[in-house]
């Protein structure tokens, strides 16, 4: 595999998990504090873009990495609304 082929898929990985640590400590702590869900969402609203893009230039890894953090930062937003909801005291 060539040089910046392996760079490409370690930055992939690297920015595909980068929401993860507050996805998991919010899922931890069951609480929305100290979440920002507007930069999740903004971030997997752009990365829809990205995987258009990815389609546009026929490119499996861009397409893939970016549907995965659409996934994760959406996830977030979902488990935002879900905790900010129980704290508020909505069931």
């Amino acid at each position: 595999m060539p040089l910046h082929e392996i760079i490409g898929f370690v930055a992939g990985f690297g920015t595909t998990f980068a929401a993860m640590p507050d996805l998991i400590a919010m899922l931890k702590r069951r609480s929305s504090r100290g979440m920002n869900p507007t930069m999740a969402g903004i971030m997997g609203s752009f990365q829809i873009v990205w995987v258009y893009y990815g389609f546009l230039i026929e490119s499996r890894p861009v397409i893939g990495w970016n549907m995965v953090a659409v996934i994760i930062n959406f996830l977030m937003v979902g488990a935002y609304l879900y905790f900010k909801r129980l704290e508020n005291g909505l069931q």
